[in-house]
């Protein structure tokens, strides 16, 4: 697709790429595995692009510790490295917040261990499961539930096998996600492989996969990679665009290939307080993505994880951030705002409160739009019922007209044109 970088109209700057990783080729810069090999992993690494003051470096080494850096050539190069409050690096860089809060929140906020009959397996729904087939991501987001899978020394013993056993003995599970950590890290044909044995399984109608790398890292959506998936449908995958400047030509370009595979983009936003907490950010954000051809499917209120207080914003937030989105764009690129209720409860969709009262007795309901008027709507009534013989009575005197009576007539001087 030629004209993919035509979609939008922002990209890194050239400049920015220049200057923080210069002499890397053009061939270097697209190859995914360049782009992971070469991630900022460490603080010292960090340290040569992000100033960090010594006073605070025992703190910054806490935060490290405790939550592992990952970050990819190419999504930093979309940081501007001269605003402190950049949103592209609020959800990349470590921060003193993660610190001051490093004891505010759950590890596991979402319960998903109390759930897994297995390990690496979370069975809550009924009719579904998530797997977790790695502890690897492109980039370690700050505001990640899972960040106790971010630490170093903490990769889960991984057992597919017991995994995909699990699901074949359990005949109600129809969908299983995969997710990680990010399943795309993992090498193609190992990626196959565990698709291969969840498609195996007959009862299993739908596959998922869960992924930020078209996002942080879009040079590992290769050719290569789409042949592969487009043999496992049905096959869905959801993805994680938070800010509207990570709709790039490249991002569109990834979310393109993977469209033609025939492959369906729905994207799970986080509300995130200072990087998409306004109506007009979340706005540019939806319609970013519409214009990729992937669906704003879902905005999660951030999960109360350990060292995330600081991204966490108010429900009362989320809901005028809808309210202020419906009516003001198409309906399909409003997300549903969605809380996965901490203790394992799941997810219950939260929004503004268009329907005012409903009186179901007498099937009369008020309701106010987006503008804010009042309208009324009443339920369908129905009619009074009637015995045999009164609508056999009612129906006599019904004149029956032959079908020629059906035909208009048409007028000589129509038909006088008609045959000239």
């Amino acid at each position: 697709m030629d004209q993919v970088g035509d979609v939008l109209d922002s990209e890194p700057p050239a400049w920015r790429r220049q200057r923080l990783f210069p002499g890397v080729t053009d061939d270097q810069w697209y190859d995914w595995r360049w782009q992971f090999r070469h991630r900022i992993t460490s603080l010292e690494q960090l340290q040569q692009i992000w100033p960090i003051r010594e006073r605070d470096r025992a703190v910054w080494e806490n935060v490290v510790q405790r939550f592992r850096i990952g970050i990819t050539p190419y999504y930093l190069s979309l940081i501007d490295l001269e605003d402190p409050d950049d949103p592209i690096a609020r959800q990349s860089l470590p921060s003193l917040d993660e610190y001051l809060y490093r004891d505010m929140g759950e590890d596991d906020p979402l319960h998903e261990e109390v759930h897994s009959p297995v390990p690496g397996l979370t069975h809550r729904y009924p009719d579904r499961v998530l797997m977790v087939t790695t502890n690897t991501c492109a980039m370690y987001c700050r505001h990640c539930t899972r960040k106790r899978m971010m630490s170093e020394g903490a990769v889960p013993a991984i057992n597919i096998d017991r995994m995909v056993a699990y699901i074949a003995r359990h005949p109600e599970i129809r969908d299983v996600l995969v997710s990680g950590g990010d399943p795309l890290t993992m090498p193609t044909r190992a990626l196959e492989r565990v698709l291969r044995k969840i498609r195996a399984i007959p009862h299993v109608q739908m596959i998922r996969i869960g992924s930020r790398v078209p996002c942080v890292m879009p040079m590992r959506i290769t050719e290569e990679l789409c042949s592969m998936l487009e043999q496992y449908h049905p096959l869905w995958m959801n993805v994680q665009f938070e800010h509207p400047r990570e709709c790039t030509p490249e991002a569109a370009k990834a979310c393109d290939r993977l469209l033609r595979a025939g492959i369906p983009l729905n994207n799970q936003s986080v509300l995130l307080k200072g990087v998409n907490d306004n109506v007009a950010t979340m706005r540019d954000l939806i319609h970013g993505l519409m214009r990729m051809r992937v669906r704003p499917y879902y905005l999660f209120q951030c999960d109360p994880v350990r060292g995330a207080e600081h991204f966490r914003t108010t429900i009362a937030r989320g809901i005028e951030l809808i309210a202020g989105l419906r009516g003001h764009t198409s309906g399909l690129a409003v997300p549903q705002y969605i809380i996965d209720t901490p203790g394992g409860g799941g997810k219950v969709p939260i929004g503004p409160d268009y329907l005012l009262e409903y009186d179901a007795s007498h099937g009369i309901a008020r309701m106010r739009n987006y503008q804010g008027n009042t309208y009324e709507y009443r339920d369908p009534v129905p009619l009074p019922e009637q015995t045999p013989e009164l609508y056999a009575q009612d129906h006599t005197t019904e004149e029956v007209l032959p079908v020629s009576s059906w035909v208009l007539p048409v007028e000589e001087t129509a038909v006088s044109s008609l045959n000239g």
